[in-house]
């Protein structure tokens, strides 16, 4: 396939909604015009790119009403269909997805050019401030590989835990709770997210062989 042969499904679609459509106009792709309405400027490519957004969020500029056109089989918006739709969203871009079909080619209008107002979710950054609040001291590198494991804050407080029954031995969960002054302290022994712990008795905890190793690399 080339650039070129998704122009004529495009025109198509723009004629039979009435407009007057041409080609490699002042470096436009495809240009449309209907009556006194604002031009609909439409840029081509084979693939969803960064030079390819760039492109048409240069062409804003001249009208509202941009669109970039892409098979509808490529591969990036099949993988990130939702989040690509997010972005062209926020740039005011549209989308149209030329389709193959028995050998026949369609163009289909996926997203609309338009103003975005994203939806703030409070749940979403009250768990944000939150964990920012909570975590003690900065031990993350922004930009880190996950691979390894974040820092969180629920994690400080199982290195806590797990350091202090190291050097107490099996304990009572409210004295793991006093001593660390983390009222928090017994939910994290319950839950035992790591497998870093061991109930010996009602109450009562003690580190788990798999803590005894893990929390080495915690110490000092």
């Amino acid at each position: 396939m080339k650039e070129t042969d998704l122009y004529l499904p495009i025109k198509q679609l723009l004629e039979a909604q009435g407009y007057e459509v041409k080609g490699e106009v002042r470096g436009c792709d495809v240009v449309a015009m209907r009556g006194e309405e604002a031009p609909v400027v439409i840029e081509l490519k084979l693939s969803l790119n960064l030079n390819l957004i760039l492109q048409a969020v240069d062409r804003i500029s001249l009208t509202s009403k941009v669109y970039i056109a892409v098979p509808k089989n490529t591969p990036f918006l099949k993988k990130r269909k939702k989040a690509t739709l997010k972005l062209l969203k926020m740039l005011g871009l549209g989308l149209i997805v030329v389709v193959t079909h028995y050998n026949k080619m369609k163009a289909e209008v996926t997203l609309d050019p338009g103003q975005y107002r994203p939806r703030q979710s409070r749940f979403r950054q009250e768990r944000l401030l939150g964990e920012f609040t909570r975590r003690v001291g900065d031990p993350n590198l922004g930009g880190v590989s996950t691979d390894r494991g974040i820092m969180t804050a629920y994690k400080q407080r199982a290195i806590a835990i797990a350091l202090l029954l190291q050097r107490q031995g099996a304990t009572k969960a409210s004295l793991v709770s006093a001593t660390l002054d983390d009222p928090k302290a017994r939910q994290t022994l319950y839950r035992d997210v790591y497998g870093w712990f061991d109930r010996v008795a009602i109450g009562i905890y003690e580190l788990s062989p798999r803590g005894k190793e893990e929390i080495k690399k915690w110490q000092g």
